[in-house]
Formats: C-alpha cells, sequence, structure tokens
C-alpha cells in the first residue's frame, strides 16, 4: 500500500516537473511595454526636454516613489554616454544605472537599463518624438527586455506591459502636464 502511495506521489512529482518545464519552454522570454500620449508643444522643444535624463527627476514616476534616493551623475547630459545611476532603499526602485546610448537628433534617444538590485538585469528603453500636428508632439516611451527561463514563469501571474504600462503612463501625463506649463 505505502509503496503504491510513494509511487503514486513521485508520478505526481515529475507530472508537475514535466509541466513547468514545458511552460517555461512554452512562455515567452521577451518583455514589452510602450505607452505613448501627445503634447501640445512643438516637437523640437519636446525633444530637446526629454533627451536630457536629469528631467526624469520631474517626470518620471520613479523619482516621486524614492525622492530620497541617491543619484550620480556621469558626463554631458543629452548625448551619448551620459549616465545617469541611482540607488534607493526601496525596492520599487531598487538600484542601476542609465545609459545614453544612440540618439537621432529630434527623433529618438535609445537608452540601456542596468538594474542590480532588486534583481540583476540589462533592458533597453526608448523615447520617440513625432510631429503630431501644429505645435503638437506624440511621445513614445517604450521598453524591451527579456526574461530568462524558468524566470519567464512569473509571467504566468504578473502582466508586464499593464504594470510597466501604469508607470509610463504615470510618467508621460506629468511630462505633458509639465510641457504644456512652460
Amino acid at each position: 500500500m505505502i509503496e503504491k502511495l510513494l509511487i503514486g506521489i513521485a508520478g505526481l512529482i515529475i507530472l508537475l516537473v514535466a509541466v513547468v518545464t514545458i511552460l517555461a519552454f512554452v512562455l515567452p522570454t521577451e518583455l514589452r511595454a510602450e505607452r505613448a500620449v501627445t503634447i501640445n508643444k512643438p516637437k523640437a522643444y519636446v525633444f530637446a526636454y526629454v533627451k536630457m535624463l536629469k528631467n526624469q527627476n520631474d517626470w518620471g514616476p520613479w523619482f516621486k516613489k524614492d525622492p530620497a534616493m541617491k543619484q550620480g551623475f556621469r558626463g554631458t547630459d543629452g548625448t551619448v554616454g551620459f549616465v545617469s545611476a541611482w540607488n534607493s532603499t526601496s525596492d520599487e526602485v531598487g538600484e542601476g544605472e542609465q545609459e545614453i546610448k544612440n540618439i537621432t537628433d529630434g527623433e529618438r534617444v535609445d537608452t540601456e537599463l542596468r538594474f542590480k538590485r532588486p534583481f540583476e538585469t540589462k533592458s533597453d528603453a526608448y523615447i520617440i518624438t513625432e510631429a503630431a500636428g501644429d505645435n503638437q508632439t506624440k511621445v513614445r516611451w517604450g521598453f524591451s527586455g527579456a526574461m530568462p527561463r524558468p524566470m519567464n514563469l512569473m509571467l504566468l501571474f504578473v502582466d508586464f506591459d499593464k504594470e510597466t504600462g501604469k508607470d509610463f503612463d504615470a510618467g508621460l501625463s506629468q511630462l505633458k502636464t509639465n510641457l504644456e506649463k512652460m
């Protein structure tokens, strides 16, 4: 009797491991989120503002989550190679740095995000500005990264686009408010 019970439990464990393994290989490993807002200001004005990483303290959602976080900067803001680093006691903000990797003048800023804590990972982010009419600019803010297997199993429980999108929506709303007041 005990032998049959142990065989049944072993079978269930093997089945569970097989299901988890299959899920890890079926679920995506790529993460993406993008949001957009239209701002009632000329494209050149908006681009000149968003290419400066230090300005993210005024509109990005993370500085608001921990205004006491320690920050450091290397290089010339608004140019390729500029690095903005942060260190927060809050796990919601964590520790990391953002580096400007490419600028297409007047159009796009590409950055690399290097998170150190609460988990170590590298991701890409971008801000794109597009003319949307007379004195109007559409700003698209996006992020892409990868979640290795089996960590991608967390995607069963967390909607990455929805969670990250909340922060992007809040940041873009604040960006719009700030720029339209200037």
